[in-house]
């Protein structure tokens, strides 16, 4: 799903999915995320939002990150971010979201590891 700043893109490997931001999470385009993460609640294996590309979020975009957290521990499922930028990280410690987010070092686990 594309528009001019945004865009999202769904990886799925055989332990885990991936779902690569990159631009501008906002109001604009948070129905258009959302309508992309929805369907990952249920699904057994970890999900984890790649950030790197991702250059603002606003508090839109943080109540669907952290909506998709809460719906995912319902139903029993890992959730984790990667790859935080500087400013983004910055935000998250302000508003204390990182206090619960599950962080994921995809250095630390080999089978994590994706060949894009």
């Amino acid at each position: 799903m594309e528009r001019k700043n945004f865009d999202v893109q769904v990886k799925e490997m055989t332990d885990h999915v991936t779902v690569y931001l990159r631009g501008e999470l906002d109001l604009a385009v948070a129905a258009q995320f959302r309508a992309v993460v929805e369907p990952l609640i249920p699904i057994k294996k970890q999900v984890i939002l790649n950030l790197e590309n991702l250059t603002y979020i606003d508090s839109t975009g943080m109540g669907i990150i952290i909506f998709l957290l809460k719906a995912r521990n319902g139903e029993g499922n890992k959730f984790a971010v990667e790859n935080i930028p500087a400013n983004i990280k910055k935000l998250f410690d302000l508003t204390g979201i990182t206090k619960f987010l599950p962080i994921h070092d995809p250095t630390s686990d080999p089978t994590m590891r994706e060949n894009l």
